[in-house]
């Protein structure tokens, strides 16, 4: 199936497998998001990074097909959202968010969790599954460091062990795209850097999809990771191949504050001017 995703990418305009144009969020009068353009090519790793509340989140639910946008057109694999069924779309992103997690039964199980990304569900009993595709499930828990729990509840597990578990999930069908909302927003220092180094990893695989990843942190951007999304107040302050737009002055404007990037090995930190 692998092979049959990056075939199908490969025909894409453009070597885009998700694309944004002139997208905006309005609600109740206020303007969440945009205009923004952005376009996500099939072998391109992105960060999307910006201070809390400046519309990260709303953009990705928008990418993943979670939210019609109230102006502009968005096209997975060179389908457009309002143009095809939606359900069918969501199928082919690899979604993990803080407000999916919370939306699980308290009680399903690990492998539950994963193999109903199949259909974008959130419960098993929604469509049918067969033998071959709880052990796609268990296998993805198992590349995940996750065999162990496969049979335990969602939400008995740590938040470390629950974003294994959701990145496990957004590979359940081969994907177009992974898209992950700060999925190192819970976790203790280990945790995170544990999880950073998975995502690097999977960054660096050829044959994997295209990803954006969602953070406020500068140290949190994996290694391997290629391109930056930079955003404030719902606008884009800048955007391209990341060593080209993470600047001192980009981050500063972004964050609103004189910032400076310091770099250790492959990682880069974010630090205020005056303790540079």
């Amino acid at each position: 199936m692998v092979n049959d995703v990056r075939t199908e990418l490969a025909r894409v305009s453009a070597g885009a497998a998700l694309s944004l144009t002139n997208i905006t969020v309005v609600r109740d009068g206020s303007r969440l998001v945009g205009p923004i353009d952005w376009t996500i090519g099939v072998d391109e790793r992105w960060v999307v990074l910006g201070p809390n509340g400046c519309g990260k989140s709303t953009l990705m639910r928008v990418a993943s097909m979670q939210m019609h946008p109230t102006t502009g057109t968005v096209e997975l694999l060179g389908e457009s959202l309002g143009r095809t069924d939606v359900r069918e779309l969501r199928k082919r992103v690899g979604y993990a968010s803080a407000s999916l997690a919370d939306s699980f039964r308290a009680n399903i199980t690990c492998r539950d969790v994963v193999m109903t990304a199949k259909n974008a569900a959130l419960e098993p009993w929604w469509h049918t599954y067969d033998e071959a595709d709880r052990h796609r499930a268990e296998q993805l828990l198992a590349d995940r460091g996750c065999s162990d729990p496969a049979d335990r509840s969602f939400n008995s597990l740590s938040s470390g062990e629950r974003q294994r578990v959701l990145l496990a999930r957004t590979l359940m069908n081969d994907p177009g795209v992974i898209l992950l909302d700060e999925p190192t927003a819970a976790l203790d220092v280990a945790g995170r850097e544990l999880l950073v180094a998975e995502l690097n990893e999977l960054a660096k695989d050829p044959a994997a999809p295209a990803v954006a990843l969602i953070t406020h942190h500068v140290e949190e951007i994996p290694g391997s990771f290629t391109h930056l999304l930079l955003m404030r107040d719902g606008h884009q302050v800048a955007a391209g191949p990341l060593e080209e737009t993470l600047t001192d002055e980009n981050l500063s404007t972004s964050f609103d504050a004189p910032l400076r990037i310091v770099h250790v090995d492959d990682r880069r930190f974010g630090v205020l001017e005056n303790q540079a």
